[in-house]
């Protein structure tokens, strides 16, 4: 099934021509709980992964027999997901209680190798935003389970590009961690719908002169949204109050005046802000920008040769928030607060969103991590 973005509420680029030299197009890859084929993209695998190949494997030192077990997690979702809508059985709700964290392979010491876990698997066919050295078609991502790694105290994410053609047996099964240290690090096993769409630069890396006429605009639009709330009042005698703010000066009650209030944003359309809705795509993509709504932007310039190095993969939370369901897929719209299409994937890294960034000058030169 296609995933379809509904056009943005405006033409962004007919109100602001400058932002032309802003624009960029991004892979949204709407990923809904299945499971896929070795030859097809996917989130949580099954990878296409040649027999003949060692498996990526964590070799850090850390804690690595503590935390939940993989497992668990797995019974947990299906558990929640077959009881959605009613009231658990006893049997399980004594499941759940079970799938606790704790010491659950105390053989496996903190220096042994870890099989890493399988994230995420993009075919070029399937995602134009890829890019990737010349003569690999696939993007294979893995992670270490642990949020113990480097001084910021993140995951290990490594990436495997190779040429699918080049691959024969295909390893089965496929290893994975026994324990994992959040179950939010556990990504769900996911088919994709990739959708190309276009996006706009994070609105604080935009020129200034740009962002000032961005604002002037939204905020005409909050005087249009305010002038038409007001439209909706009974223009009565009776003031509330002398004192009071004109706007609610013609109600008998302030009670009376917020009722009204509320029942005119319920009639009114979706307010638009270029944020969120004109700018960048929430959820799973592949190339975009950045949005940085949670901290200052900051520099992601390549370790090895300095270029600027945009997000390659966004890691995200939701497929879409309160700010941003102007961006729900047409497809989903009757399913908008179903919990498989807003958090289909289950991960929650940093305060909701992760970036791998890499190396456009050279896709193989390390590439670096931000969180919002």
């Amino acid at each position: 099934m296609t995933r379809t973005t509904p056009p943005r509420p405006v033409d962004v680029e007919a109100l602001f021509p400058a932002l032309a030299q802003y624009r960029r197009t991004a892979t949204r890859l709407h990923p809904r709980q299945g499971t896929a084929k070795p030859e097809e993209s996917s989130v949580a695998g099954p990878l296409l992964w040649p027999a003949d190949e060692p498996w990526p494997v964590c070799t850090a030192v850390h804690p690595k027999g503590t935390g939940h077990l993989l497992s668990d997690v797995r019974l947990r979702r299906r558990v929640q997901d077959e009881a959605r809508g009613r009231d658990f059985t006893a049997e399980e709700r004594r499941l759940l209680d079970a799938a606790t964290r704790g010491t659950h392979v105390p053989e496996l010491r903190d220096e042994d190798p870890l099989p890493m876990l399988a994230v995420a698997q993009l075919y070029a066919r399937d995602v134009p935003d890829l890019v990737g050295p010349e003569g690999h078609d696939l993007l294979q991502v893995f992670w270490c389970p642990f949020e113990v790694h480097g001084p910021e105290r993140t995951l290990d994410v490594a990436l495997r590009w190779r040429c699918s053609a080049d691959v024969g047996a295909v390893l089965a099964p496929q290893p994975e961690p026994p324990v994992v240290g959040r179950e939010e690090c556990v990504p769900t096993p996911c088919v994709l719908h990739p959708e190309q769409v276009v996006e706009h630069e994070y609105l604080g890396l935009l020129g200034e002169e740009l962002q000032e006429e961005i604002a002037e605009w939204e905020e005409s639009l909050l005087d249009e949204g305010e002038e038409g709330l007001l439209a909706e009042g009974d223009e009565g005698d009776d003031a509330y109050d002398s004192s009071a703010p004109a706007e609610y000066a013609t109600y008998a009650t302030y009670e009376e005046y917020e009722a009204a209030m509320a029942a005119a944003r319920a009639q009114a359309p979706d307010e638009i802000d270029y944020r969120s809705d004109l700018s960048i795509a929430p959820g799973w993509k592949a190339g975009g920008f950045a949005s940085w709504h949670l901290t200052d932007p900051a520099r992601m310039d390549c370790p090895a040769c300095g270029t600027p190095m945009p997000p390659l993969l966004t890691v995200a939370s939701v497929e879409r928030d309160g700010a941003s369901r102007s961006w729900l897929p047409a497809e989903d719209r009757d399913a908008a607060d179903d919990p498989r299409v807003i958090d289909p994937v289950g991960v929650y890294l940093g305060r909701g969103l992760m970036r791998v960034h890499t190396c456009p000058a050279d896709p193989s030169h390390p590439h670096r991590l931000s969180f919002q």
